[in-house]
């Protein structure tokens, strides 16, 4: 009788993923504990946020794809109704207004348009019966570019990045020509003045920073020389768990949230590294597979986009703490301090766990 209730309770989980996703996050939680100073409070709540982000996961895994596809669209609309309340009644914190206050809650509505962005552009794609027309392709770019504008406006650029991403990728896999990407990277570069000035000052100076971290060693580029000490100290394996120098004197800013790699690095070293990058791979390479598997065309862009989005959290992560990338607040997958970004990214996974088990059976 149990044996059965849990098996019913699993169904819908993905073995392989679960697996992969399960040793990440004790990965995680081992060097939490060493980030934040051996504080047992620390681990203690991001255990609570990944218990809450596994239920989150759960139930998005026993919905299946046709009801997600009908969730698609109403999920746009309130997230960006709610991105424009944001704008214009939002909660202002650290010289950002990020957050709307509904009652005793506030809510970050630009995380929402982290799954509602790719499930729409998914939903938009998948009613032009695979053959979208260039004037498609405009509309689902103006779909994206509502919620990045309004997101960037927070200001949010780590979000507004990822989200980009997310809507990027299915125009993509939904067949994007690639003279269309040429000519889009050619305005681009053609606009580059204009979105500089569109830029904060400190936005501006991160990426100034980027190609010379030395001219301001106590000021904007104190983040990325530390990190940067931190994971060349480490050598090939690693100072040992709870030995990093960088972390353990407090030289190391933000080590249990967006610099937690640089706290990996030191103590685990290039082996370490090694270890952490084939957990996210076999994530990745599980989600792609997912994604080739799927049976039609909204689960198919949806699968795509969640998985490499994931493989775009993590590498501007990695690119950041590396000194390859501007710092743009985005912190790593599974492993960073955090609930908001926890169920965000447990969600997605339910997702594709709900993609893979309930294909239909095809008779062969």
């Amino acid at each position: 009788m149990i044996s059965k209730l849990l098996q019913q309770f699993f169904k819908h989980i993905d073995s392989f993923l679960m697996v992969c996703l399960f040793s990440t996050l004790m990965v995680g939680l081992f060097v939490l504990y060493s980030a934040s100073g051996q504080t047992f409070s620390r681990v203690y709540a991001q255990g609570i946020n990944i218990i809450v982000a596994f239920c989150f996961m759960w139930v998005a895994a026993n919905i299946a794809p046709n009801q997600l596809e009908r969730m698609a669209l109403p999920l746009y609309l309130l997230g960006v109704v709610l991105l424009i309340g944001v704008a214009l009644f939002g909660h202002i914190s650290h010289g950002a207004q990020r957050w709307l206050d509904i009652g005793p809650m506030h809510i970050q509505p630009s995380e929402i348009m982290r799954i509602a962005v790719p499930m729409m552009l998914a939903w938009y794609f998948s009613k032009q019966e695979g053959k979208p027309r260039m004037v498609d392709f405009a509309t689902g770019a103006l779909l994206l570019a509502v919620p990045v504008a309004l997101i960037m406006k927070q200001p949010d650029l780590g979000t507004s990045l990822l989200v980009a991403a997310s809507g990027f990728y299915i125009l993509f896999l939904a067949g994007l020509n690639w003279k269309f990407l040429l000519g889009g990277t050619v305005l681009f570069t053609a606009l580059t003045p204009v979105f500089w000035s569109m830029l904060h000052s400190y936005q501006r100076r991160r990426i100034e920073i980027l190609f010379d971290p030395t001219q301001d060693p106590l000021g904007s580029g104190y983040h990325t020389i530390q990190s940067m000490i931190a994971i060349g100290s480490g050598g090939s394996a690693g100072k040992g768990w709870l030995n990093g120098t960088q972390t353990q004197l407090d030289f190391l800013p933000e080590r249990t949230t967006d610099f937690i790699f640089a706290v990996f690095s030191e103590e685990f070293g290039f082996l370490g590294n090694l270890l952490l990058l084939t957990l996210f791979s076999l994530i990745i390479m599980r989600g792609l597979i997912i994604a080739s598997q799927a049976q039609s065309t909204f689960t198919r862009l949806l699968a795509g986009s969640i998985t490499l989005t994931f493989f775009t959290y993590a590498f501007v992560n990695m690119g950041m703490v590396s000194g390859i990338l501007p710092v743009v607040g985005v912190p790593l997958p599974l492993i960073s301090y955090g609930g908001t970004s926890m169920v965000t990214i447990c969600l997605s996974f339910g997702i594709l766990m709900s993609i893979q088990t309930h294909k239909k059976l095809v008779a062969t």
